[in-house]
Protein backbone atom coordinates (compact mmCIF):
# COMPACT_ATOMS: atom_id res chain seq x y z
CA UNK A 1 0.00 0.00 0.00
CA UNK A 2 2.97 2.28 0.68
CA UNK A 3 4.64 1.80 -2.82
CA UNK A 4 1.30 2.60 -4.21
CA UNK A 5 0.75 5.86 -2.58
CA UNK A 6 4.79 6.63 -3.46
CA UNK A 7 5.19 5.30 -7.08
CA UNK A 8 1.13 5.46 -8.02
CA UNK A 9 -0.47 7.64 -6.12
CA UNK A 10 -0.60 11.64 -7.90
CA UNK A 11 0.04 13.71 -4.91
CA UNK A 12 -0.18 17.15 -7.10
CA UNK A 13 -3.63 16.66 -8.63
CA UNK A 14 -5.01 15.37 -5.38
CA UNK A 15 -4.17 17.79 -2.92
CA UNK A 16 -4.26 20.82 -5.66
CA UNK A 17 -7.75 19.74 -6.21
CA UNK A 18 -9.05 19.68 -2.67
CA UNK A 19 -6.93 23.05 -2.08
CA UNK A 20 -9.05 24.37 -4.49
CA UNK A 21 -12.30 23.23 -3.48
CA UNK A 22 -11.97 24.06 0.04
CA UNK A 23 -10.70 27.67 -1.03
CA UNK A 24 -14.49 27.93 -3.08
CA UNK A 25 -16.62 26.28 0.13
CA UNK A 26 -14.51 29.33 2.30
CA UNK A 27 -15.99 31.53 -0.51
CA UNK A 28 -19.29 30.46 -1.28
CA UNK A 29 -19.77 30.25 2.52
CA UNK A 30 -19.01 34.03 2.64
CA UNK A 31 -20.84 35.02 -0.29
CA UNK A 32 -24.18 33.29 0.96
CA UNK A 33 -24.52 33.12 4.38
CA UNK A 34 -26.36 35.97 5.11
CA UNK A 35 -28.22 36.10 1.66
CA UNK A 36 -31.66 34.02 0.66
CA UNK A 37 -29.19 31.73 -0.72
CA UNK A 38 -27.45 30.85 2.45
CA UNK A 39 -28.24 26.82 2.06
CA UNK A 40 -25.97 27.21 -1.37
CA UNK A 41 -22.63 26.39 0.90
CA UNK A 42 -24.68 23.32 2.46
CA UNK A 43 -25.53 22.04 -0.99
CA UNK A 44 -21.70 22.78 -2.19
CA UNK A 45 -20.69 20.64 0.51
CA UNK A 46 -23.18 17.48 -0.18
CA UNK A 47 -21.71 18.22 -4.32
CA UNK A 48 -18.09 17.99 -3.03
CA UNK A 49 -18.70 14.60 -0.75
CA UNK A 50 -20.39 13.45 -4.38
CA UNK A 51 -17.79 14.82 -6.03
CA UNK A 52 -14.62 13.04 -4.06
CA UNK A 53 -16.63 9.47 -4.60
CA UNK A 54 -16.72 10.40 -8.40
CA UNK A 55 -13.17 11.51 -8.41
CA UNK A 56 -11.56 8.65 -6.64
CA UNK A 57 -14.44 5.85 -8.97
CA UNK A 58 -12.17 7.34 -12.00
CA UNK A 59 -9.06 7.02 -10.24
CA UNK A 60 -10.02 3.38 -9.67
CA UNK A 61 -11.63 2.27 -13.17
CA UNK A 62 -9.03 1.06 -15.62
CA UNK A 63 -7.94 3.26 -18.22
CA UNK A 64 -8.57 0.65 -20.52
CA UNK A 65 -12.38 -0.22 -19.26
CA UNK A 66 -12.94 4.48 -20.09
CA UNK A 67 -11.44 4.04 -23.00
CA UNK A 68 -14.36 1.15 -23.91
CA UNK A 69 -17.37 2.79 -22.61
CA UNK A 70 -16.31 6.19 -23.79
CA UNK A 71 -18.45 5.96 -27.08
CA UNK A 72 -21.25 4.66 -25.32
CA UNK A 73 -20.92 7.47 -22.24
CA UNK A 74 -21.01 10.08 -25.48
CA UNK A 75 -24.17 8.66 -27.35
CA UNK A 76 -25.81 8.48 -24.03
CA UNK A 77 -24.97 12.17 -23.20
CA UNK A 78 -26.31 13.54 -26.32
CA UNK A 79 -29.05 11.92 -25.69
CA UNK A 80 -29.31 13.78 -22.37
CA UNK A 81 -28.96 17.03 -24.21
CA UNK A 82 -31.66 15.95 -26.70
CA UNK A 83 -34.35 15.37 -23.93
CA UNK A 84 -33.40 18.71 -21.88
CA UNK A 85 -34.42 20.56 -24.98
CA UNK A 86 -37.56 18.76 -24.46
CA UNK A 87 -38.30 18.84 -20.69
CA UNK A 88 -35.28 20.96 -19.22
CA UNK A 89 -35.69 23.78 -17.22
CA UNK A 90 -35.60 26.80 -18.01
CA UNK A 91 -32.33 29.28 -15.95
CA UNK A 92 -31.81 32.98 -17.24
CA UNK A 93 -33.10 31.97 -20.78
CA UNK A 94 -31.09 28.92 -21.23
CA UNK A 95 -33.11 25.00 -21.13
CA UNK A 96 -30.27 23.62 -20.08
CA UNK A 97 -31.17 22.19 -16.57
CA UNK A 98 -33.22 19.28 -15.03
CA UNK A 99 -34.46 19.82 -11.62
CA UNK A 100 -34.28 17.13 -9.24
CA UNK A 101 -36.01 18.04 -5.78
CA UNK A 102 -34.27 21.37 -4.57
CA UNK A 103 -31.31 20.67 -7.37
CA UNK A 104 -30.50 21.14 -11.15
CA UNK A 105 -28.46 19.05 -12.93
CA UNK A 106 -27.20 20.43 -16.32
CA UNK A 107 -25.71 17.44 -18.52
CA UNK A 108 -23.72 20.13 -20.70
CA UNK A 109 -20.97 20.01 -17.86
CA UNK A 110 -20.89 16.58 -18.16
CA UNK A 111 -20.59 16.57 -22.14
CA UNK A 112 -17.56 18.25 -22.30
CA UNK A 113 -16.22 15.28 -20.66
CA UNK A 114 -17.68 12.12 -22.64
CA UNK A 115 -17.18 14.24 -26.01
CA UNK A 116 -13.40 14.51 -25.00
CA UNK A 117 -13.67 10.87 -23.94
CA UNK A 118 -15.00 10.13 -26.95
CA UNK A 119 -12.17 11.94 -29.13
CA UNK A 120 -9.30 11.36 -27.17
CA UNK A 121 -10.58 6.97 -28.35
CA UNK A 122 -11.03 8.20 -31.75
CA UNK A 123 -7.65 10.09 -32.08
CA UNK A 124 -6.01 6.98 -30.43
CA UNK A 125 -6.65 4.70 -32.67
CA UNK A 126 -3.59 3.29 -34.87
CA UNK A 127 -5.38 3.75 -38.10
CA UNK A 128 -6.40 7.49 -37.77
CA UNK A 129 -4.28 10.32 -38.58
CA UNK A 130 -5.53 14.09 -38.50
CA UNK A 131 -3.77 14.26 -41.69
CA UNK A 132 -6.15 13.16 -43.54
CA UNK A 133 -8.95 15.03 -44.26
CA UNK A 134 -11.86 12.60 -43.04
CA UNK A 135 -10.59 11.78 -40.09
CA UNK A 136 -10.26 15.07 -39.38
CA UNK A 137 -13.66 15.81 -40.11
CA UNK A 138 -15.20 12.59 -38.19
CA UNK A 139 -12.68 14.34 -35.01
CA UNK A 140 -14.38 17.78 -35.44
CA UNK A 141 -17.84 15.66 -36.09
CA UNK A 142 -17.29 14.09 -32.77
CA UNK A 143 -17.41 17.81 -31.33
CA UNK A 144 -19.20 19.96 -33.05
CA UNK A 145 -22.12 17.43 -32.85
CA UNK A 146 -22.70 18.22 -29.08
CA UNK A 147 -21.64 21.87 -29.65
CA UNK A 148 -25.00 22.29 -31.85
CA UNK A 149 -26.81 21.01 -29.85
CA UNK A 150 -26.31 23.06 -26.51
CA UNK A 151 -26.15 26.25 -28.94
CA UNK A 152 -29.98 25.33 -29.54
CA UNK A 153 -30.56 25.48 -25.61
CA UNK A 154 -29.03 28.26 -26.11
CA UNK A 155 -25.71 28.35 -24.01
CA UNK A 156 -23.23 30.04 -26.05
CA UNK A 157 -20.31 30.34 -23.32
CA UNK A 158 -20.57 26.34 -22.76
CA UNK A 159 -20.42 25.80 -26.32
CA UNK A 160 -17.24 27.78 -26.91
CA UNK A 161 -15.47 25.30 -24.42
CA UNK A 162 -15.53 22.80 -26.41
CA UNK A 163 -14.26 24.73 -29.36
CA UNK A 164 -11.19 25.31 -27.17
CA UNK A 165 -10.79 21.90 -26.01
CA UNK A 166 -10.66 20.59 -29.61
CA UNK A 167 -7.87 22.66 -30.89
CA UNK A 168 -5.05 21.63 -28.20
CA UNK A 169 -6.39 17.70 -28.39
CA UNK A 170 -6.00 18.06 -32.33
CA UNK A 171 -2.91 19.54 -32.68
CA UNK A 172 -1.56 17.24 -29.66
CA UNK A 173 -3.12 14.79 -31.69
CA UNK A 174 -0.36 15.70 -34.62
CA UNK A 175 -2.19 18.33 -36.88
CA UNK A 176 -0.33 20.62 -38.25
CA UNK A 177 0.37 24.46 -36.76
CA UNK A 178 -1.00 25.52 -40.39
CA UNK A 179 -4.15 23.45 -39.51
CA UNK A 180 -5.12 24.63 -35.82
CA UNK A 181 -3.93 28.32 -37.15
CA UNK A 182 -6.29 27.90 -40.16
CA UNK A 183 -9.01 26.31 -37.75
CA UNK A 184 -8.72 29.37 -34.97
CA UNK A 185 -8.77 32.61 -37.02
CA UNK A 186 -12.14 32.62 -38.38
CA UNK A 187 -13.78 33.17 -34.63
CA UNK A 188 -10.75 35.74 -34.25
CA UNK A 189 -11.94 37.51 -37.36
CA UNK A 190 -15.71 37.39 -36.48
CA UNK A 191 -14.75 38.73 -33.38
CA UNK A 192 -12.21 41.43 -34.77
CA UNK A 193 -14.85 42.34 -37.09
CA UNK A 194 -17.71 43.07 -34.49
CA UNK A 195 -14.89 45.52 -32.21
CA UNK A 196 -14.36 47.28 -35.36
CA UNK A 197 -13.33 48.10 -38.99
CA UNK A 198 -9.55 49.06 -37.82
CA UNK A 199 -9.17 46.13 -35.32
CA UNK A 200 -10.55 43.76 -38.14
CA UNK A 201 -7.65 44.74 -40.44
CA UNK A 202 -5.21 44.80 -37.99
CA UNK A 203 -6.15 40.92 -37.14
CA UNK A 204 -6.73 40.26 -40.61
CA UNK A 205 -3.43 41.62 -41.29
CA UNK A 206 -1.47 39.61 -38.43
CA UNK A 207 -3.16 36.54 -39.98
CA UNK A 208 -2.20 37.33 -43.30
CA UNK A 209 1.84 36.91 -41.72
CA UNK A 210 0.90 34.44 -39.78
CA UNK A 211 -0.09 32.32 -42.83
CA UNK A 212 2.57 33.63 -44.48
CA UNK A 213 5.53 32.89 -42.17
CA UNK A 214 3.89 29.03 -41.71
CA UNK A 215 4.62 28.69 -45.60
CA UNK A 216 2.87 25.09 -45.66
CA UNK A 217 0.68 25.58 -48.66
CA UNK A 218 0.56 29.19 -50.65
CA UNK A 219 -2.68 28.31 -52.76
CA UNK A 220 -4.40 26.95 -49.46
CA UNK A 221 -3.17 30.26 -47.33
CA UNK A 222 -4.22 32.51 -50.01
CA UNK A 223 -7.71 30.68 -49.91
CA UNK A 224 -7.84 30.49 -45.86
CA UNK A 225 -7.38 34.59 -46.07
CA UNK A 226 -9.83 35.28 -48.89
CA UNK A 227 -12.30 33.03 -46.72
CA UNK A 228 -11.26 35.09 -43.49
CA UNK A 229 -11.95 38.54 -45.56
CA UNK A 230 -15.63 37.44 -46.71
CA UNK A 231 -16.13 36.31 -42.73
CA UNK A 232 -14.80 39.71 -41.71
CA UNK A 233 -17.03 41.87 -44.07
CA UNK A 234 -19.98 39.50 -43.67
CA UNK A 235 -20.05 39.88 -40.16
CA UNK A 236 -20.17 43.71 -40.09
CA UNK A 237 -22.80 43.51 -42.94
CA UNK A 238 -24.98 41.67 -40.28
CA UNK A 239 -24.57 43.39 -37.10
CA UNK A 240 -25.25 46.61 -39.48
CA UNK A 241 -28.69 45.10 -40.21
CA UNK A 242 -29.60 43.94 -36.22
CA UNK A 243 -31.72 45.85 -34.74
CA UNK A 244 -30.55 48.59 -32.13
CA UNK A 245 -31.59 46.52 -28.58
CA UNK A 246 -29.83 43.39 -30.34
CA UNK A 247 -26.33 45.62 -31.74
CA UNK A 248 -26.66 46.92 -28.08
CA UNK A 249 -26.51 43.26 -26.66
CA UNK A 250 -23.65 42.54 -28.93
CA UNK A 251 -21.13 45.88 -27.50
CA UNK A 252 -22.24 45.07 -23.89
CA UNK A 253 -21.06 41.42 -24.33
CA UNK A 254 -17.88 43.03 -26.14
CA UNK A 255 -17.72 45.59 -23.10
CA UNK A 256 -19.40 45.67 -20.48
CA UNK A 257 -18.99 49.39 -19.96
CA UNK A 258 -21.37 50.35 -22.37
CA UNK A 259 -24.32 49.68 -19.97
CA UNK A 260 -22.91 50.33 -16.55
CA UNK A 261 -25.86 49.85 -14.75
CA UNK A 262 -27.34 46.99 -16.71
CA UNK A 263 -25.34 44.13 -18.45
CA UNK A 264 -21.87 45.96 -17.54
CA UNK A 265 -22.65 46.40 -13.83
CA UNK A 266 -21.60 42.57 -12.63
CA UNK A 267 -18.36 43.99 -14.11
CA UNK A 268 -17.31 46.87 -12.75
CA UNK A 269 -18.53 45.89 -9.10
CA UNK A 270 -16.06 42.67 -9.34
CA UNK A 271 -13.61 45.24 -10.56
CA UNK A 272 -13.98 46.90 -7.25
CA UNK A 273 -13.97 44.31 -5.51
CA UNK A 274 -10.55 43.12 -6.06
CA UNK A 275 -9.08 46.37 -6.64
CA UNK A 276 -10.24 47.09 -2.89
CA UNK A 277 -8.79 44.06 -1.53
CA UNK A 278 -5.38 45.59 -1.98
CA UNK A 279 -2.11 43.80 -1.09
CA UNK A 280 -3.71 41.63 2.28
CA UNK A 281 -7.31 42.16 1.66
CA UNK A 282 -10.39 43.03 3.65
CA UNK A 283 -10.00 39.52 5.93
CA UNK A 284 -12.75 36.55 5.62
CA UNK A 285 -16.39 37.93 6.07
CA UNK A 286 -15.42 41.23 5.99
CA UNK A 287 -15.37 42.30 2.11
CA UNK A 288 -17.77 45.28 1.61
CA UNK A 289 -18.71 44.58 -1.71
CA UNK A 290 -19.22 40.94 -1.12
CA UNK A 291 -21.29 41.12 2.21
CA UNK A 292 -22.99 43.90 0.69
CA UNK A 293 -24.31 41.95 -2.06
CA UNK A 294 -23.12 44.51 -4.65
CA UNK A 295 -22.46 41.64 -7.01
CA UNK A 296 -25.52 39.69 -7.81
CA UNK A 297 -25.26 35.71 -7.27
CA UNK A 298 -21.70 36.16 -6.71
CA UNK A 299 -20.90 32.50 -5.92
CA UNK A 300 -21.53 31.11 -8.74
CA UNK A 301 -19.49 33.37 -12.19
CA UNK A 302 -17.65 36.15 -10.25
CA UNK A 303 -16.86 33.87 -7.01
CA UNK A 304 -13.00 34.88 -7.76
CA UNK A 305 -14.21 38.16 -6.54
CA UNK A 306 -14.48 36.93 -3.02
CA UNK A 307 -11.41 35.96 -2.10
CA UNK A 308 -10.05 38.92 -3.77
CA UNK A 309 -11.23 41.13 -1.81
CA UNK A 310 -11.67 39.35 1.62
CA UNK A 311 -7.54 37.86 0.95
CA UNK A 312 -6.23 40.30 -1.10
CA UNK A 313 -3.55 40.18 -4.02
CA UNK A 314 -1.32 37.80 -1.84
CA UNK A 315 -4.58 35.43 -1.57
CA UNK A 316 -5.74 35.93 -5.72
CA UNK A 317 -1.78 34.88 -6.30
CA UNK A 318 -2.21 32.35 -4.33
CA UNK A 319 -5.33 30.70 -6.24
CA UNK A 320 -3.38 31.31 -9.68
CA UNK A 321 -0.56 29.83 -8.49
CA UNK A 322 -2.56 26.25 -7.49
CA UNK A 323 -3.99 26.67 -11.25
CA UNK A 324 -0.81 27.03 -12.31
CA UNK A 325 0.47 24.32 -10.68
CA UNK A 326 -2.70 21.70 -11.72
CA UNK A 327 -2.00 23.17 -15.90
CA UNK A 328 1.55 22.62 -15.55
CA UNK A 329 1.27 19.21 -14.03
CA UNK A 330 -1.82 18.08 -16.65
CA UNK A 331 0.77 19.05 -19.76
CA UNK A 332 3.78 17.10 -17.80
CA UNK A 333 0.88 13.87 -17.79
CA UNK A 334 0.38 14.56 -21.35
CA UNK A 335 4.03 14.08 -22.14
CA UNK A 336 5.28 11.46 -19.75
CA UNK A 337 2.33 9.33 -19.78
CA UNK A 338 3.36 6.56 -22.96
CA UNK A 339 -0.33 5.49 -23.53
CA UNK A 340 -1.94 7.51 -26.50
CA UNK A 341 -5.52 7.39 -25.22
CA UNK A 342 -4.76 8.89 -21.84
CA UNK A 343 -2.00 11.30 -23.13
CA UNK A 344 -5.15 12.94 -25.23
CA UNK A 345 -7.25 12.72 -22.27
CA UNK A 346 -4.70 14.86 -19.70
CA UNK A 347 -4.01 17.58 -22.58
CA UNK A 348 -7.70 17.73 -23.40
CA UNK A 349 -8.73 17.90 -19.30
CA UNK A 350 -6.04 20.46 -18.75
CA UNK A 351 -7.19 22.71 -21.87
CA UNK A 352 -11.12 22.88 -20.43
CA UNK A 353 -9.31 23.73 -16.96
CA UNK A 354 -7.15 26.56 -18.39
CA UNK A 355 -9.70 28.00 -20.91
CA UNK A 356 -12.45 28.26 -17.80
CA UNK A 357 -9.30 30.03 -15.80
CA UNK A 358 -8.67 31.95 -18.05
CA UNK A 359 -12.07 33.22 -19.13
CA UNK A 360 -13.72 33.40 -15.58
CA UNK A 361 -10.87 35.21 -14.13
CA UNK A 362 -10.89 37.56 -17.22
CA UNK A 363 -14.59 38.44 -16.84
CA UNK A 364 -14.11 39.58 -13.32
CA UNK A 365 -10.92 41.49 -13.86
CA UNK A 366 -13.07 42.74 -16.75
CA UNK A 367 -10.42 41.85 -19.64
CA UNK A 368 -12.81 39.32 -21.16
CA UNK A 369 -16.63 39.45 -22.04
CA UNK A 370 -19.13 37.50 -19.89
CA UNK A 371 -19.89 34.27 -21.56
CA UNK A 372 -20.97 32.38 -18.07
CA UNK A 373 -18.05 29.92 -17.78
CA UNK A 374 -17.72 28.88 -13.80
CA UNK A 375 -14.30 28.72 -12.16
CA UNK A 376 -13.14 25.23 -11.35
CA UNK A 377 -13.88 23.96 -8.04
CA UNK A 378 -14.06 27.53 -6.83
CA UNK A 379 -17.84 28.47 -8.69
CA UNK A 380 -21.15 27.29 -7.20
CA UNK A 381 -23.01 24.54 -9.51
CA UNK A 382 -22.75 20.45 -8.07
CA UNK A 383 -23.23 19.66 -11.98
CA UNK A 384 -19.53 21.50 -12.49
CA UNK A 385 -17.81 20.57 -9.39
CA UNK A 386 -18.77 17.04 -9.98
CA UNK A 387 -17.40 17.24 -13.80
CA UNK A 388 -14.39 18.96 -12.69
CA UNK A 389 -13.80 16.68 -9.61
CA UNK A 390 -14.23 13.43 -12.46
CA UNK A 391 -11.57 15.50 -14.54
CA UNK A 392 -9.24 15.07 -11.70
CA UNK A 393 -9.70 11.63 -11.01
CA UNK A 394 -8.87 11.32 -14.75
CA UNK A 395 -5.46 13.12 -14.57
CA UNK A 396 -4.81 11.01 -11.41
CA UNK A 397 -5.72 7.88 -13.28
CA UNK A 398 -3.32 8.62 -16.14
CA UNK A 399 -0.46 9.04 -13.27
CA UNK A 400 -1.13 5.85 -12.06
CA UNK A 401 -0.74 4.15 -15.53
CA UNK A 402 1.43 6.66 -17.16
CA UNK A 403 4.21 3.67 -18.03
CA UNK A 404 1.53 1.50 -19.45
CA UNK A 405 1.33 1.00 -23.18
Amino acid sequence: MNSFFKEYFDHTTFWTTLALIAVGLLSIYSATFDTQAGRSFEHQLLWAAMGFVLMMAALATPLRVIQRLSYVSYFVSLTLLIVVLAIGKKVYGSTSWFGIGGFGIQPSEFVKLTTLLALASYLSRNDISVGKTTDLLKACGIVLLPVGLIVLQPDFGTAITFIAMLLPVLYWAGASRFLIVALLIPPLIAVAALVSTTTFIIVLALAGITLYLLREDTFSSSLIFGVNVVIGIFVQVVYEKLPLYQQKRIATFLDPNNDPLGAGYNVIQAKVAIGSGGLFGKGYLHGTQTQLNFIPKQWTDFIFCVPGEEFGFIGAIVILALFAILLLHGIKLAHIAKNKFGSVVAIGITALFAFHIFVNIGMSLGLMPVIGIPLPFLSYGGSSLCSYMIMAGLLMNVYANRKEY
